[in-house]
């Protein structure tokens, strides 16, 4: 751990001298990616040098133990300088854990309504509901890209972007199937239904980062429809795309400019494609989630929404949380919380998924 965390160092020192240099700070796109490389040392560097740091005071300590006038005195500051090697060095264990790349980035996500035909979507959009009062909890803005409202409410499909800091840090175990216990407003009995949603969570990617032909696209335009498919707008306003080579097909309606629509529907495309790809490389290395409890597929239960219980369990941890109505409401923060740890816990003790 130690050699590593010297490698670190030297790095961030060169990466120091490296941004004093006049080609590099005349260079605005050099400027910022060695920046932005430096900064994402730093913890790691402050933390080793305070390592170090204590590691010298111990040492001097040491020396006076013998000393009749200070042996108190250097008894009690070597019994506080261990402990707090041993704290620093937990946290710089942590620290020197591999970092997802993607998690200071925007998000894409989508919801859509599964198994339970009506109350599959009003599902959906309640589980959309819960992650915008999330994001307002954490100062993030949504912005919807696609929604197709279901007959009953709801929505059979949403789509939206999500901006702010760290939202992928955080929405990234979101992914999954989610279902729900209940007894929806159409049962006439009282009998509990069990419906799902399922729920997809992309990271934002640049435009270069995936190339598209304009000759691989199917592009239609159509009236924007609302609940029931009553047409909304009487313009050609919405759009839908099909990538003709892999077959996936994204929409926008939300806008009334048909080019908004086209614009934010290739946003949509790309970041679909990405991941389609990003996927497939996993699969591939025999990889389909980092760690055991990872980013989750829509194929996978990943919670359940109890109501007559007021319960929520996430099945991947075994962890439950008898405040359903909190949730909800966007109280989403114990249950994220608890996956992070447990990510975390796994991957210090190097759990991969086999």
């Amino acid at each position: 751990m130690f050699q590593r965390l010297d490698n670190i160092l030297k790095k961030y020192e060169e990466l120091k001298e490296e941004l004093t240099k006049p080609e590099v700070l005349s260079d605005y796109n050099k400027l910022k990616d060695l920046s932005k490389e430096q900064s994402d040392l730093e913890e790691i560097v402050n933390k080793y040098n305070e390592y170090k740091e204590t590691e010298v005071s111990l040492e001097e300590a040491k020396s006076l133990v013998n000393d009749p006038d200070f042996k108190e005195m250097a008894e009690a500051e070597i019994e506080e300088k261990t402990k707090k090697l041993e704290t620093i060095k937990s946290e710089l264990e942590v620290l020197l854990v591999p970092k997802d790349e993607n998690d200071g980035k925007n998000v894409i996500m989508e919801i859509r309504g599964a198994a339970g035909g009506d109350e599959a979507n009003i599902f959906a959009g309640d589980l959309f509901r819960m992650y915008s009062y999330y994001a307002e909890e954490n100062g993030w803005k949504i912005e919807v890209l696609n929604a197709i409202e279901g007959s009953s409410g709801g929505y059979s499909q949403i789509e939206c972007m999500i901006k702010g800091n760290n939202v992928y840090s955080k929405l990234k175990y979101e992914s999954g199937s989610h279902r729900v216990q209940r007894i929806p407003s159409t049962e006439t009995q009282g009998r509990v239904h069990t419906s799902t949603a399922t729920v997809l969570v992309m990271p934002e990617v640049e435009d270069a980062q995936i190339e598209i032909k304009e000759s691989d696209l199917k592009i239609d335009v159509f009236h924007s429809s609302g609940a029931g498919g009553q047409s909304v707008n009487t313009s050609n306003s919405a759009v839908r795309i099909t990538h003709i080579p892999t077959g996936v097909v994204v929409g926008c309606q939300t806008e009334r400019s048909q080019l908004k629509n086209k614009e934010n529907a290739m946003r949509l495309l790309r970041i679909k494609l990405h991941d389609a790809e990003k996927q497939k490389q996993e699969a591939s290395l025999g990889e389909a989630r980092k760690s055991k409890i990872g980013t989750g597929d829509r194929a996978e239960k990943i919670r359940t929404y109890n109501y007559p219980q007021n319960r929520v369990t996430d099945h991947r941890i075994n962890f439950s949380i008898m405040e359903l109505d909190r949730v909800m409401d966007g109280h989403l923060s114990p249950i994220i919380e608890a996956l992070i740890t447990e990510d975390m816990r796994l991957k210090l003790a190097g759990e991969n998924f086999e």
